[in-house]
């Protein structure tokens, strides 16, 4: 009696199992569908000077979907016209300027005409001052800000009727800072802002048919050697100008573990860009596109992982690769 129980504990584990490879492949399945006619889509991405705007733009282009790209500057512009066709258009925006974003707004406007905006890619961004709060006013967080979180809102509003006109898609570049914020200063408190503010808008224009997906790539190679370089320099330049009693609090080995880290984020550092670009072509070309993109395994495997655990447990492991003040405790 007992084997027979045994034999059929074992039939209704093995369907068990079924059941879940069964729904692993339907969802890969699903995910893996591609819409058609994607030569008739616009895309308008911010941010296509360098990195991941760049890459996208090039890429969407070689699909041969109509790229409307945004560059900060002129120069910037007229390098992605070299390496592109003459479908992809561009524009110069500064997503901070809300003058500059409504003019860019009708500009896409007329491009697009009747047919509305398809794709919306809100890539463009700057690193603020990562340096410890404690030597930060409040000044240091409102370019950041102003920039990464409210720029990015201003555009989106500024370009929602067109997406809703084409039942299209709104991809927000966020980060693994905003799931778990390793890093000071106001960089992760604009992707937290950029989170929120996706969720919230998913929830609104999904009666619209429109899709709204967050990427959240972990560290990668975007021209990151003189990124590390300015980073490095503003740091010490930073602390240097702190009152002596904060320098004191913190102590010259505090900044020059500081600098360590940043080094090191050089070889920790992904140079796989296609991770991220990827995940931003997916969300607007599957038919059903993630809520969530995370690239890189670092941001796999460690940092969102991470973000799930108790809070004691993230904060002692995260307290390993800290400095330590002078005068903190022991």
């Amino acid at each position: 009696m007992n084997h027979i129980r045994s034999i059929l504990q074992h039939i209704e584990l093995l369907k068990s199992y079924q059941k879940v490879v069964l729904l692993l492949v339907y969802r890969w399945h699903r995910q893996s569908r591609i819409l058609e006619n994607l030569s008739d889509k616009y895309v308008f991405i911010t941010g296509c000077d360098t990195g991941f705007g760049n890459s996208l733009a090039k890429q969407l282009d070689k699909r041969g979907m109509k790229v409307l790209a945004s560059c900060l500057t002129e120069k910037g512009a007229e390098n992605l016209k070299k390496e592109t066709s003459s479908r992809l258009q561009t524009t110069i925006l500064d997503i901070s300027d809300s003058k500059n974003v409504s003019s860019v707004a009708e500009w896409v406007s007329h491009v697009v005409g009747d047919k509305g905006l398809w794709g919306l890619v809100n890539n463009a961004g700057i690193p603020g001052q990562l340096v410890p709060l404690g030597w930060l006013k409040k000044n240091d967080f409102l370019k950041v800000l102003d920039v990464n979180l409210l720029g990015m809102v201003d555009v989106t509003l500024s370009l929602l009727p067109l997406v809703i006109k084409a039942k299209g898609r709104i991809v927000n570049v966020s980060s693994v800072i905003g799931r778990l914020p390793v890093i000071p200063g106001g960089y992760a408190l604009a992707k937290f802002g950029v989170e929120a503010f996706s969720d919230t808008l998913r929830r609104e224009v999904n009666d619209f048919g429109v899709k709204v997906s967050i990427v959240e790539p972990g560290a990668f190679n975007t021209n990151i050697q003189s990124f590390l370089t300015v980073i490095k320099k503003n740091t010490e330049d930073k602390f240097h100008l702190l009152p002596a009693e904060t320098k004191n609090i913190y102590g010259e080995q505090y900044l020059k573990k500081y600098l360590q880290n940043i080094d090191e984020l050089s070889t920790k550092s992904s140079s796989r860009i296609y991770l991220v670009t990827d995940c931003m072509e997916h969300a607007l070309t599957a038919c059903h596109p993630w809520t969530r993109y995370s690239a890189g395994l670092d941001a796999k495997l460690f940092y969102i992982p991470l973000s799930y655990l108790p809070t004691f447990i993230t904060d002692y492991v995260l307290s390993l690769y800290a400095p330590k003040p002078a005068q903190g405790m022991k």
